[in-house]
């Protein structure tokens, strides 16, 4: 196809443009073709300075079929030439595309191979301390048990009253973790707070629902003074799970014996009142009947649940029969 487009100029000349496309050759009945026609799939554009004079002013000259006086030769650009102008208008060319993307995904690559070995290490890092962790708290709870079972404190049994007259043994304990404490109603301040900081325990652990309830008991090392109605009227002051025992001299002798309680009765005054010396300590009983630990009065009420509490969590049966 070929195509002329004259436009006047504001000079005297005449500008002539001719479009030349691929079909051009075919079309033009030309021995030779023209050396702008040789273009495939591309138009361009021919220029061509024509003076003016006062007969083509009005009438311009008319192009015979044919007739090549009227085109100008155009040089078209190779495919080589037009390369580099294609780098301004469409970006990095292929080659320097495929060039950059090995160096990028060998930097992927890399990246992901050091998150791997990262993540890896890391992981054998913490499984190596939880492994030796865990071996040390079985091996300390091993120890333990060795040392309860050569102690062999509170593997007796007990028979004693409870403060509404019942009759109590160790069995009907078992299956509970149970804080007992030793020593009697007439004690001037040591006894009072001991038990105000043992009842101020369970309170603490009563908090938590996922812990089981803990039952308070209170044995007294004066069964002469301290018999069932001294009993239940001490103990309404503390706790209200909290259990008084006493019972017959014998009895409370053989209780305070499985557990290593020291008791001396001082000398009486002129009221025939006396004060008695006894070990002040909170031991603490497992579900299974054992002595499990004991906190004495440098222990505050706190340290002595979070104790408590660690113990729940990580009891296991110290006698499997």
């Amino acid at each position: 196809m070929l195509g002329f487009l004259r436009l006047r100029g504001p000079g005297p000349g005449m500008v002539t443009w001719c479009v030349l496309r691929s079909s051009i050759q075919t079309s033009l009945q030309h021995p030779q073709p023209l050396p702008c026609l040789r273009l495939t799939q591309k138009a361009h554009l021919c220029l061509r300075s024509q003076p003016s004079s006062g007969s083509h002013h009005n009438n311009p000259p008319t192009r015979r079929q044919g007739d090549p006086s009227l085109l100008l030769p155009c040089n078209p650009l190779t495919s080589q030439q037009r390369a580099p102008r294609a780098l301004y208008s469409q970006g990095p060319s292929e080659q320097q595309q495929q060039s950059s993307k090995p160096g990028e995904a060998t930097a992927r690559i890399r990246l992901r191979t050091r998150l791997v070995v990262t993540v890896l290490f890391g992981a054998g890092i913490l499984g190596t301390w939880w492994y030796v962790h865990h071996e040390k708290q079985q091996m300390l709870r091993q120890q333990r048990i060795e040392q309860l079972r050569q102690v062999a404190v509170g593997h007796g049994d007990f028979s004693l009253l409870d403060h509404n007259g019942r009759r109590r043994s160790k069995r009907d304990f078992l299956g509970s973790w149970t804080l007992m404490y030793f020593g009697f109603t007439h004690c001037p301040d040591i006894c009072p707070d001991e038990l105000d900081k043992m009842s101020s325990v369970v309170q603490l652990l009563d908090e938590d629902a996922s812990l089981p309830r803990v039952q308070p008991l209170f044995i007294t090392v004066d069964p002469e003074r301290d018999d069932i109605a001294a009993m239940r009227k001490y103990v309404k002051d503390f706790h209200p799970r909290l259990v008084g025992l006493t019972g017959t001299p014998d009895e409370i002798k053989h209780a305070g014996r499985d557990y290593r309680v020291y008791a001396s009765a001082g000398p009486k005054d002129e009221d025939g009142d006396y004060i008695i010396d006894h070990t002040i300590l909170i031991y603490l009983i497992n579900p299974d009947g054992l002595f499990l630990d004991y906190y004495n009065r440098m222990k505050d009420d706190k340290q002595i649940a979070e104790s408590i509490r660690n113990h729940i969590k990580s009891h296991v049966p110290l006698f499997t029969d």
